[in-house]
């Protein structure tokens, strides 16, 4: 079937250099990505989101960590101290 699209310039330029990149035509170019849009796309889970572990590691925090307490900028000065006994805040401005 024959249809007209409008497309602004720079997208149909390129579409087309695509093309031609891969030795194939516009019109092929134009169905592979909307197949992909309209068949291939995974469909959004409704309900909770279920995320990723970010960590497989065990053992809770480090010693000394304590969620509940907010850090204080001489707490940010010890652990700058810290580090730096440490030899590992080289490349770091404060």
């Amino acid at each position: 079937m024959r249809t007209t699209v409008q497309l602004p310039d720079a997208l149909l330029k390129a579409a087309k250099q695509r093309a031609a990149q891969d030795g194939r035509t516009l019109t092929s170019l134009i169905e592979e990505g909307l197949q992909h849009v309209l068949f291939d796309r995974p469909q959004a889970a409704k309900g909770k989101r279920r995320l990723p572990r970010v960590s497989k590691a065990k053992g809770g925090l480090r010693p000394g960590i304590d969620p509940t307490k907010i850090n204080t900028e001489a707490q940010d000065a010890e652990n700058l101290d810290m580090l730096e006994r440490a030899g590992l805040t080289s490349g770091c401005s404060g």
